[in-house]
């Protein structure tokens, strides 16, 4: 079992198109008037201002106005409200997001930049792999309103960023024996891991793949018969991964054979399953095969690998990843004092009404507690 460990790129948020953890906002900002001479080259470069400039930075309107609509349409790809009234908020963030970003690649060395591109290239196979297909992985980035040119500079740039901060902060950081001991002994509930289940699945999605709307109740029904014939094939012994593989409208667990591992949600509901799947999957027995099962999500078929019973992580086994969790901690706490830094060396300059966001209001000093008069 691996702990949750962020890239330290997710750690600085420098990808927007994994932005659905931002403050949600957005209310078009109005436009300065055009001259109506103005040509239609003209008028475009009029209104694609530049909103932050600086030493190793220059960001356009037409930049924020991209990173806001990719970030609307991931919270929507959640199914997430917008409240428009907070539109501010969030450019302001995102416009952040952007500069820091921007500052990050500015300095990342050759080597830096040689190492991101290996990285980004195993990252965005990995995601077509998931996908299950090529079509499905296009049609997960138009639902997020990003073409694949976009998506492979988006991964590029946080791989760079990733890089750049390996070296400029985590490569300095030693986490020592003593101080993984430490925090194992005293979080010793972490490290207790409750009964689960390994198992496969196939769904049949209820959705519009392109809407993402309720699809009518015909076609459902077509949904359910289909599953049905799928699961009279697997029943007869045609292999379960295959099946996912060729069927399966889950891109997440599509390219790993339909793949999940979990608890119970009472033992860990931090990566709980909906609550019709998980009574389903730990009512079967090895290597069985459910009936159909209704979730939000559609028809599924579930089909148990393995229970793994409840044990107590030993430290040697988790040392490493224990270790890495902590430099990570370690970096998350350098890294606003380092961003800064870099926006302080850059001498930013904000235009055309945008600007940095706030600073967090300082704790005001406790109170003296009063003394009785003599």
């Amino acid at each position: 079992m691996k702990m949750n460990l962020p890239t330290l790129a997710a750690l600085l948020g420098a990808v927007v198109l994994n932005a659905s953890s931002l403050i949600a906002a957005d209310d078009p900002k109005p436009q300065s008037p055009k001259p109506q001479s103005q040509s239609g080259a003209e008028a475009k470069l009029f209104e694609d201002e530049f909103l932050c400039k600086g030493k190793g930075v220059e960001i356009r309107r037409s930049e924020l106005d991209e990173a806001f609509v990719v970030f609307k349409a991931n919270l929507a790809a959640n199914g997430q409200a917008f409240p428009e009234a907070r539109r501010e908020e969030a450019e302001t963030q995102l416009l952040d997001r952007l500069v820091s970003t921007k500052l990050l690649v500015h300095h990342a060395s050759e080597e830096d930049k040689a190492n991101a591109k290996a990285q980004a290239e195993k990252q965005i196979s990995e995601a077509k792999q998931q996908a299950g297909s090529d079509e499905a992985f296009q049609r997960l980035l138009r639902a997020r309103a990003v073409t694949p040119e976009k998506y492979a500079a988006r991964v590029l740039e946080s791989a760079i960023c990733e890089e750049v901060l390996n070296r400029e902060l985590k490569s300095k950081v030693t986490i020592p024996d003593e101080q993984a001991r430490k925090f194992y002994e005293d979080n010793s509930q972490e490290f207790e891991r409750p009964e689960m289940v390994r198992v496969a699945h196939v769904l049949l999605s209820t959705r519009d793949t392109d809407t993402g709307q309720e699809l009518n109740e015909d076609k459902r029904k077509e949904k359910k018969q289909q599953l049905g014939k799928i699961l009279e094939r697997a029943r007869n012994g045609e292999d379960f991964g295959a099946l996912v593989r060729q069927f399966s409208d889950d891109p997440g667990s599509r390219g790993s054979g339909g793949e999940y591992t979990f608890a119970r949600a009472a033992d860990n509901p931090r990566n709980a399953m909906v609550r019709e799947f998980e009574t389903a999957a730990f009512s079967l027995k090895t290597n069985q095969i459910s009936d159909i099962v209704t979730t939000q999500f559609g028809y599924h078929i579930i089909k148990l690998h393995e229970r793994l019973p409840a044990q107590k992580l030993e430290f040697s086994k988790i040392e490493k990843d224990l270790k890495e969790y902590l430099a990570r901690q370690a970096v998350e706490k350098q890294l606003p004092a380092y961003v800064d830094e870099l926006k302080k060396a850059a001498n930013l300059e904000y235009q055309h009404g945008a600007k940095p966001p706030a600073a967090p209001p300082e704790k005001p000093p406790s109170k003296p507690e009063s003394k009785p008069a003599n």
